[in-house]
Formats: C-alpha cells, sequence, structure tokens
C-alpha cells in the first residue's frame, strides 16, 4: 500500500469526506502528538491531518519516520519533546511494554510535561493498562483507551471501530480527537475494558479469518477451485465480514500487510492468558495460536493475516 500524503490542513472548512470532520476542532487544540508510525499510525495520522490538526509524529525506528516525513508529515525529534508540545498524544505502539515505555520510560512523554491526555490504539494487557491510568491520574493525566477493530485500510477509510475504555468526561474532552480518529465508536467501560472487548471481539474475528482459510483449503482438496469456494461462500449463511476482507487476498494469494499475522498472535497470546487468569479454556483459540505460531516459524509473521491460508496449506497428513 501506498504511502498517503498528509493533506494540507484548512482551518474552518467543512468537508467531510471518509467521515472526517475538517473544521480545526477545540478541546486540546489543533497540535496532537503521534507515536508509532507504522500501518495503523500512519492511517490515524492522516486522518487527523484531515480533520485539521497539526501531527507531529514520532517513531523508533528511522525509515518510519522518514517515510512520515517523506509524506509531508512533521517529526518530532523525540519522545519528551512530543509530551512538551502536544497536550493530546496518540498512540499506536505494538504493545502495551511499548505504551508504559513511551509514556513512563527515561525521556518520555511525562518527562515533556505538557501532556494532559493519552489516547491508546494498541491493542493490549487489560491489566496493566487499567493500573496506568491509575498512576496517570494521580499526576493529571488522561488514559482513553481506543483499540480500533479493522485493518489499517479500514482505518484510513474511517471503517473501523474504535471500542473506548475510560471515564465518559474524558471522552467527552476529547471528542474532537476520537471523531478525527474514528467516526465510529463504542463506549465499553473504564480503564481496561477497551483492552478486553478488543480481545474478545478479535478472538472471533481471527477464528473466522482461519475457518474462512481452512474451508477453502478442504474446498481445493475436493476439486473447487477457491474463487468458486469463494463465491459459494458470499452466497450462503457462511458469508462473513472476514470472508468479505480477506477472501479475495486468500484466493489470489496478495498478502501485502495490512494487519500482520504476528501482530495477532501477539493478541491471542493476551486472550490465552487472560482466559487462564479467569478460569475459562478456549480451546479453539489454543488451535489457533498454535497455527499462529507455526506461520510466524515458516518465516510469514509479517505478511498479511490473510495469509494463515498459507499454514493451512502446510497442514498436510
Amino acid at each position: 500500500m501506498s504511502e498517503p500524503k498528509m493533506p494540507a490542513a484548512h482551518p474552518g472548512s467543512e468537508h467531510a469526506a471518509d467521515g472526517i470532520a475538517t473544521s480545526r476542532p477545540p478541546g486540546h487544540g489543533t497540535h496532537v502528538g503521534l507515536v508509532g508510525l507504522g500501518l495503523v499510525g500512519t492511517a490515524l495520522g492522516t486522518r487527523l491531518a484531515r480533520a485539521g490538526f497539526t501531527v507531529l509524529g514520532h517513531d523508533s525506528r528511522e525509515e518510519a519516520r522518514a517515510q512520515w516525513r517523506g509524506a509531508g508529515g512533521e517529526v518530532g525529534t523525540s519522545l519528551r519533546a512530543l509530551g512538551a508540545t502536544c497536550e493530546c498524544v496518540v498512540l499506536a505502539v505494538f504493545d502495551t511494554a511499548g505504551v508504559l515505555e513511551v509514556i513512563e520510560g527515561p525521556g518520555g512523554l511525562l518527562e515533556g510535561g505538557a501532556t494532559r491526555a493519552v489516547v491508546d490504539c494498541s491493542t493490549g494487557d487489560p491489566e496493566a493498562l487499567q493500573a496506568l491510568a491509575a498512576r496517570l491520574a494521580t499526576r493529571g493525566v488522561t488514559l482513553v483507551e481506543a483499540p480500533l477493530s479493522g485493518s489499517s485500510q479500514q482505518i484510513a477509510e474511517g471503517a473501523a471501530t474504535m471500542l473506548l475504555g475510560g471515564e465518559a468526561t474524558a471522552l467527552r474532552d476529547l471528542a474532537a480527537v476520537l471523531e478525527a480518529l474514528s467516526p465510529r465508536r463504542i463506549h465499553v467501560g473504564g480503564a481496561g475494558m477497551g483492552a478486553r472487548a478488543k480481545l474478545a471481539t478479535n478472538l472471533v474475528l481471527g477464528l473466522n479469518r482461519a475457518v474462512l482459510a481452512e474451508g477453502l483449503v478442504y474446498a481445493e482438496r475436493l476439486g473447487i477451485a477457491p474463487a468458486t469456494f469463494l463465491e459459494l461462500v458470499l452466497a450462503t449463511p457462511a458469508r462473513s465480514d472476514a470472508a468479505l476482507a480477506k477472501g479475495a487476498r486468500m484466493v489470489q494469494g496478495d498478502f501485502a500487510p495490512q494487519s500482520r499475522i504476528h501482530q495477532h498472535l501477539k493478541d491471542v497470546r493476551l486472550m490465552l492468558a487472560g482466559a487462564e487468569a479467569a478460569g475459562q479454556r478456549l480451546p479453539l483459540t489454543e488451535t489457533h495460536a498454535a497455527l499462529l505460531q507455526a506461520a510466524v516459524a515458516s518465516g510469514d509473521g509479517d505478511l498479511d493475516n490473510a495469509a494463515i491460508v498459507r499454514q493451512l496449506r502446510r497442514e498436510v497428513r
């Protein structure tokens, strides 16, 4: 997927393509920090820019910073600099360890002194995020969990659903930023609940993809062409959003990443850990985890989640 160009901000305009209102919003000012400039971060940053925010991006990887700069985005010199400039910072990092490092680590956002709200769009550890929210509250900083259900392409199009964890007053204060990130939002509850909701919905989504892939491989073995099988799925009660989003990619062998297998494996491990703590077995998810681990071991970890079909084809007797 080509890197989008950062659109110029136009204060006062009212263009609303892709669900984005582009008038400059009130609240936390027009400068918003963005940490994490990968697939999801780039999609979020583009939406913020289209909504009229000036986005100051940062990533630990030089290549990501260069791509962001090349697309017309501004790059912060450090996390501390973002924390000194932006009252609101959006995070699109890999995991909760990264969130903690970005916020509380040496040279992190808190050292900047100006950040008063953090919107965390990662899929993380519910208990750790709940504890982080409590620590930040003692310092006058609000944490809102805002993981998104959807691929980076769906996020860019405004078609992903944001699952919000945090206080209702914080969501109202950050309404302009949240609306820019996603027009589709569900407030699930307090701190930790956004992550719990994302893991539960991701469980269903991931299994849908895996089942589609298994059905496609089974149909192949029976002599049914993949394209014909997908047509059958989409025309019967077997139809699903996963089939719509990933079916054609599985059929065509298009695994350029919109989301990655190794990222979903990280989420599945969080699901299993949470289920174990709650005394619940997840037998289908255990099987799914084994498939994902095998896919990563075979070198497919950086491919799109549709590439789970490659692993199913390897599962021969």
